[in-house]
């Protein structure tokens, strides 16, 4: 609903907000360049119209002239006719001038729109990528951007020569006939109103076009990325029906926008044709009958005027698709850029500290030691040690306010302690790690790090103290090392070794080809499940947070290699608070807690042999008896 107000409000509903928003884009950093091609168009239209204004002179001072006396002195009419062709090429270089100005600042404006909707949507929550698509999203940056080459490029200059010839030329209209003038002005009023009536109702299926371009290309996305499931299933001609009743949309919206777009051109030159051919007739007729006043030189100066007039005409007929096909995109790019940032109202940050007994005083260096800066309303600052101590208080959270998936939710984790979640799928296990890092808040209740309540702490600081070892683990295009290097940036090579022998991933990696410096493309195609989620915990092992999250992060691998996945896990949790999401319950024998949850509740909590003691939901889980699914 909320997406749906937004766009009520600009795009083609609202062009002039959608269009200064774009201006504004361009002239914040191309003035001179703007000024440059606006003193150039209006150059251009002076050029235009003076020159089918000189053809008057050329007629009736000169060519009349020589057929009425016979005289054969052809001086004045080159002089004359070099003039006006001086004039017509002034015309074409500052045209020349203005086109190539306008490449510039189009690819220019394009960086710039990028930079800000890359940019904006980096600060964006969890929850936006979650509603949607990636393919979608991915369009913003290519579909919708693209839309907005040609109209800056071509349209937005175009229109505006257009404008300016078009007044122009009226102007000049009424100095050589008044009563033509009026004709003209007649027809060409009928002409507006069929380029409004067919433009406006293209405008609606463009932004329809670019809506269905959109679930296309979200559509083609994700059957790339399952193709293999596809294939396991035998889905393949459920996967083409599903493309081919989006691609069908998007064939109708296309059809739609374009046959009512591309028709504009055709009947506005016909009728432009046929206005021209009416002022030759009108004209010689009340001319040569007395009614209005012309010479032949005024007749055919004022002919190349209304053709001079059916130019920007044509142009606003020609580019007036390409305008409504990128408001609708520029509408899509902005809704994004409206889209509400990741709300911070923390305030505590994570600084390095150096300890003094029991006195921790804040240091710029890297100490390995870290703490919580609190600033209070009454000017204090304390410190408090980060030492990954988590607690929830009856903690309640939905998605959505009115379906709650956690309910009471209560426990802590003392520092060092390894808490394991058990539970079928949609218990609420990985939503409780959801909270602890903030990608969505809480509805109720409290959650406490080293006694603070995390609302108070800034995302960022909150983040930097927590590591993350995913079932699904990404892997970006680059070499091993800066795969690893990605929890800290500023990492040394010697660092980034230590933290892959401390993942159990130093010696599979020394057997690559080119060893640390070995490119990973594809998400890291061509290695196994294993050796990415060894990389990825020597990606959390870097970053040498106090707290773990490791969200079922041996459920894919085969018992093999499970075993130095673990190993390299049981390293990289040593001496950490870690909270461990298992499917297999052997891998949390040696966890501390153990909580089982049905339903977004804790229904038993306890370490192994209490539980398998209790015979309840855990006991016939580990025996066999119950089973997750």
């Amino acid at each position: 609903m909320q997406n749906n107000k937004k766009q009520n409000l600009r795009g083609p509903n609202r062009p002039a907000v959608t269009l200064k928003r774009l201006f504004s884009y361009m002239w914040t950093d191309y003035k001179l360049q703007l000024t440059v091609v606006v003193l150039c168009i209006l150059l251009s239209a002076y050029a235009n119209v003076r020159g089918s204004l000189f053809l008057q002179v050329v007629i009736d001072d000169y060519i009349t002239p020589m057929l009425t006396t016979g005289s054969r002195d052809f001086s004045g009419l080159v002089t004359a006719v070099f003039t006006m062709a001086a004039i017509y090429f002034v015309g074409v270089i500052t045209t020349w001038i203005y086109n190539y100005v306008m490449v510039t600042v189009s690819q220019g404006t394009q960086k710039k729109i990028r930079d800000d909707l890359f940019a904006h949507m980096e600060t964006l929550p969890i929850r936006y990528f979650d509603q949607r698509s990636q393919g979608d999203i991915m369009s913003h940056y290519t579909n919708d951007i693209d839309t907005l080459r040609q109209m800056i490029s071509q349209s937005i200059p175009n229109l505006f020569a257009a404008a300016v010839t078009f007044i122009s030329v009226f102007i000049a209209m009424f100095s050589v006939s008044v009563p033509m003038t009026v004709f003209v002005i007649f027809s060409v009023s009928i002409m507006m109103v069929t380029i409004r009536s067919i433009s406006g109702k293209a405008g609606k299926y463009f932004g329809a076009q670019q809506q269905s371009l959109g679930k296309v290309n979200g559509y083609i996305e994700e059957m790339i990325h399952g193709q293999k499931v596809v294939k396991v299933f035998n889905h393949e001609n459920e996967a083409v029906e599903g493309f081919d009743k989006l691609n069908e949309e998007l064939r109708s919206n296309a059809t739609n926008a374009n046959v009512r777009a591309n028709s504009l051109m055709p009947v506005m030159m016909n009728l432009l044709n046929i206005q021209y051919c009416l002022i030759a007739v009108i004209g010689g007729l009340l001319s040569v009958r007395g009614a209005i006043q012309l010479t032949v030189g005024q007749l055919a100066s004022f002919l190349q005027l209304s053709r001079s007039l059916n130019n920007p005409i044509a142009q606003i007929s020609q580019q007036i698709n390409f305008v409504i096909m990128a408001l609708a995109g520029a509408d899509r790019i902005f809704l994004l850029m409206d889209e509400h940032s990741e709300v911070d109202d923390g305030y505590v940050t994570l600084v390095n500290v150096q300890k003094n007994g029991s006195e921790l005083t804040e240091t710029p260096e890297r100490t390995g030691v870290w703490a919580w800066k609190h600033p209070h309303e009454d000017g204090t600052i304390t410190f408090t040690e980060l030492t990954g101590d988590v607690v929830f208080e009856d903690v309640n959270f939905g998605y959505y306010d009115d379906r709650m998936i956690l309910k009471d939710i209560q426990l802590y984790a003392r520092p060092g302690e390894k808490v394991a979640f058990v539970g079928a799928t949609g218990a609420g296990k990985t939503t409780i790690t959801n909270l602890i890092n903030r990608f969505y808040d809480i509805q109720e209740g409290k959650i406490r790090y080293d006694g603070i309540n995390i609302q108070k702490i800034k995302k960022n600081s909150l983040r930097h103290s927590l590591g993350i070892v995913l079932q699904d683990t990404h892997l970006f295009t680059g070499t091993v090392a800066e795969n690893i290097r990605y929890g800290k940036l500023t990492a040394s090579d010697e660092e980034v070794r230590k933290a892959a022998e401390l993942a159990n991933a130093d010696e599979f990696i020394e057997n690559l080809a080119q060893g640390y410096d070995t490119v990973i493309t594809g998400d890291g195609e061509g290695l196994s499940q294993g050796q990415r989620q060894l990389l990825a915990i020597a990606r959390a092992a870097i970053a040498d947070p106090p707290v773990m999250i490791l969200d079922e992060a041996t459920s894919s691998i085969d018992s093999r290699t499970e075993g130095i996945v673990q190993a390299g896990m049981d390293s990289l949790m040593h001496g950490r608070t870690v909270f461990v999401i298992a499917h297999r319950l052997s891998t949390i024998k040696n966890s501390d807690v153990i909580m089982v949850l049905d339903h977004g509740r804790i229904i038993e909590r306890g370490d192994h042999d209490s539980l398998l003691a209790e015979k309840g939901v855990y006991y016939q889980l580990y025996t066999g008896a119950l089973e997750l699914d």
